[in-house]
Parts: C-alpha cells; structure tokens; sequence
C-alpha cells in the first residue's frame, strides 16, 4: 500500500477508533461508575492521572525519532537511520528504569499527599495501583521506539487497527471481572496485560513487515546534541498538556476528596473525545510535514495545507461542540446520573476555548518540522504555571468549575491569542487567511442550530431516545448545510468518494 493510502486509511482508521472508543465510554463508563462507586471511580481517575505525569520522562524522544527517521528515509541515510535507533533504545531502558523509580517513590508518598483527604482503605488501593501501573509504564518505554519507527514508516493502518483493538479488549476483559467483583486494582492489572500486548505487536510487526533489528553502535554525542535540542521543547509541550489536563485532577484530589475527581473526570472524558477527534487528521501528518520542510516547501504550500486540513478539522469540531452545548446536559445526565450534572459545566468551560487549538493542530507538527516549537512550549510552560497559581484557590473555593476556569484562562491566552500571532509572524502560516475561511464557514451553521433552540424550547429532551433522536436531526441539518453552503470542491469530492463506495 502506497504513503498516500496509509495516510488516507490511517486518518480513517483513527476515526473509526474515536467512535468505537466513544461507544465503549459510553456503555462501560456508566458500568464502571456503577459497580466502584463514585468514590472509587475517582481514586482510579486520580492514579492514573498522576502515573500519567511520568510520561513526560519520554522526553519529547518519541516525537523527535518520528522526525528525524523521516527525514532520513527522505534522504536516503539509512546508516543514520539505524544508529539513531540503536542509540534510543538504550536510552529509554535508561527512562524506563527511572520511571519505575518514581514510580515507587510515589508509592511511599500517597499516605502524606493524600492522607487528609482518604479512608486507610482508599490510601492502600491507591498504593496498590501505583505499583502496577508504574511497572506498566517502566515496561513501556523501551518498546516505544517500535511506536515511532511504525508511525515514521507512515504505516498507519496496522498502528490504527492495534489501536482499535486495544479498546476493544479493555472493557472485554474487565466487566466480566467487575460482576465477579473485582474493582479498581483489577482495571490496573488488564490495562497492564492489553498495554504489553499492543507493546509485544509491535515489536513483531516491526522485525516481520518492516525488517527492524535494533542494534547499538555506539553513543553518537553529536548527534544526541542535535536531537536533544529538538526534544527538549517537545518535553516541555508535553508537561504543559500534562499540567493542563491532568493537575487539575491531583488539586481537587487534594483539596476536595475523590468525589470532586470523579465529576471532573467525566468531563475530562468528554474533553479527549474532543483532542482525539482533531487529531485523527493531523497525527498522521508530522512525517509527511517533516518531509515537505527538508524538500524546502513554500511558505504558501505549508499556508494552504494547514488550511485544508484546518478546515476539515473545522466541520467535526464544530459539530460536537454545538452538539454538546445544545444536548451536552441532559446527555451527561442520562449517561453517568443526576450527581454528575456539573461535570456538562465543567466540558463546557473546558472545550468551547480548546476548539481553536484544535482546528490548528497542524501547526504544531509544522512547526516541529521546521524545529521552530521552542516559543511555543517556553510560552506554554509559562502559561502551565500560571494556572497552577490560579487553579488552587479556584478549586478550593468552587471546586471542578474553578479548577476549569482556570484551565480555560491559560488556553485562551496561550494557545489563541499569543500562538497565532507567532503563527502568523514567525513560522510563515497567513493566519488571517485561515481565519477569514473559518468565519466564512461558521456563518451558514447558525441555521441548524435556530432550528434545534427553537424545536428544544417546545420539546423536553429526556433520556436516551430524544437524545439520539434529535441528535441525528440536528446531525443530518448539519450535513445538509455543510455540503450546500460549506464545503469546498475537495471536500465535496471526498464525501462523494465515500458515498459512491457505500452505494
């Protein structure tokens, strides 16, 4: 299968892999809530959040070997190519080693973050699944660069197909243990077993389809120094999310209880559904944006795929978010219970400001490839720490929607306003042409969305049914709209690909 299809398959794949994951939150989310309780669903959402700051020990290595294998293979380096490997290999034993660590260091320290605020009960379960999850992670890291070789190698459709079983797999196995009665830890034992299965395939996939075989030749100062220099603002991007979506959850669970973690996490829930559907597109993009800047791309080349995809991007982004915004409530309602109805103000505050970031993903990958992302994950950080400052007195006093408000504030500033005015002087991307076609596009939807307030106004939406309902009426207007006065001929041609081979 040729680069172009992988890409094509890959974007398609990932799809795929967003709406079966959102069926399964959907059905399992409810059945975990159910049988842990409020309380231990919330001590689960906290322990993983906080395991999942050590992945920020990668480094920002994973992204680099992405990129500079790219442009190897561009290049015809393959000697390169094969001490760059061999190199990062031994370098994440190293990571993987350190992040078993901390992980144990983390495991000695549940009982003074989290002491005030837990039962002796919730404290041993948390220490308990620190230790698992922490091993999952150390075994993690040196498999990782098959992750990166399969992803520079733009062969998408086999990463996509163990993503989608991935998911598949967790809930297979894990809800016939909850109704034996198996709880929190039991999720930290298959999330592990699934995690070196997906680890295991590809490692296989890699030495069997793409001949791989890592070997070490050597430390190659020089050109760690190159990578290192690159990395390190992909490391500091990668804190920044992690501060971002993930500190909010160690606030309130320290200054508000598990219960308090468990409304935000839903929410919290519902924000990734939004980062995973942007991304879709853009994910599979960073190698061929790697290899258009080292064939020396113009500026309005780079200009015009940042807005096809941009605009792409557009059309599902703004679907959902006006999709929550209008059915968000009750849906939230229906799905997890009456007691988390806060959790629909909490997305709310969330993902209205992260839906500009998201139609620009791109950007990140251009700029990655043109090795121009130090402003971006300086400013950032900055940003990170600011709503740190910001969030805890915000948590203290208005819990989930004050740790939200203060999340929304840095997005704002950091990823919108300041972000596109770099965009727009440094890195070449015209901003204003973009954003000129997304005010063109948002025009038309407004017509939907007065027929949906003016249909709800006479009509309660309630449970399931009106939801799905009036969420296919809406969707369909939304097609129609989209395809009349929307779409461009690319986009149209797209959808007509699709329906010809459905017909």
């Amino acid at each position: 299968m040729n680069i172009s299809n992988q890409r094509k398959i890959g974007a398609i794949l990932s799809y795929v892999s967003i709406i079966i994951s959102t069926l399964v939150q959907l059905l399992y989310t409810p059945v975990l809530i159910k049988m842990l309780g409020q309380s231990e669903y919330g001590l689960y959402s906290l322990v993983s959040s906080i395991i999942g700051y050590l992945t920020v020990l990668d480094l920002g290595f994973g992204n680099a070997i992405v990129v500079y294998t790219a442009k190897y293979r561009a290049q015809n380096k393959y000697d390169e190519e094969k001490k760059l490997h061999g190199m990062f290999f031994v370098i994440f034993c190293f990571i993987g080693l350190l992040a078993g660590l901390l992980g144990i260091i983390l495991f000695l320290s549940v009982p003074t973050l989290f002491g005030s605020t837990m039962t002796n009960i919730e404290l041993n379960k948390m220490k308990i699944m620190m230790l698992i999850l922490s091993f999952n992670l150390a075994v993690t890291f040196p498999f990782s660069i098959y992750s990166s070789i399969i992803s520079a190698y733009e062969k998408f459709t086999f990463q996509k197909i163990m993503s989608i079983l991935s998911t598949l797999m967790k809930p297979a196995l894990m809800i016939p243990l909850l109704f034996i009665g198996y709880k929190s830890i039991a999720m930290s034992v298959v999330i592990t077993i699934v995690n070196i299965i997906v680890l295991l395939s590809n490692y296989f996939y890699c030495r069997k389809n793409l001949n791989i075989r890592i070997k070490f030749y050597g430390f190659d100062k020089a050109l760690f120094k190159i990578i290192f220099g690159y990395s390190i603002f992909i490391f500091l991007g990668v804190i920044v999310d992690k501060i971002n979506w993930s500190v909010d959850q160690f606030i309130l669970g320290s200054v508000s209880g598990t219960v308090a973690v468990s409304l935000y996490s839903v929410a919290g829930q519902i924000n990734t559904l939004f980062v995973n559907l942007s991304t879709a597109i853009s994910g599979v993009l960073l190698p061929k944006m790697s290899k258009m800047i080292a064939n020396k791309a113009s500026n309005d080349e780079i200009t015009n795929e940042f807005i096809k995809i941009g605009r792409i991007q557009y059309l599902i982004v703004f679907l959902m978010a006006s999709g929550l915004v209008l059915f968000g409530k009750e849906f939230i309602i229906a799905w997890a219970g009456k007691d988390f109805e806060i959790s629909y103000y909490i997305a709310i505050i969330l993902i209205i400001p992260l839906c500009v970031p998201l139609i620009q993903n791109l950007g990140i990958s251009i700029m990655q490839a043109k090795n121009m992302h130090k402003f971006r994950a300086v400013l950032l950080a900055l940003i990170a720490i600011a709503n740190i400052i910001i969030s805890i007195p915000l948590a203290k006093t208005y819990g989930g929607i004050g740790s939200a408000i203060g999340t929304a504030l840095s997005l704002i500033v950091g990823n919108i306003l300041i972000i596109n005015i770099y965009y727009q002087k440094r890195v070449g991307i015209n901003i204003v042409k973009f954003w000129k076609e997304i005010i063109r596009m948002t025009i038309p939807f407004t017509i939907p969305i007065i027929i949906l307030l003016v249909i709800i106004k006479y009509i309660k939406i309630h449970g399931f049914l009106y939801l799905i309902v009036f969420g296919l009426i809406y969707t369909i207007l939304y097609s129609i709209v989209s395809y009349i006065f929307v779409m461009n001929e690319y986009e149209k041609s797209i959808i007509n690909k699709v329906l010809k081979k459905f017909i």
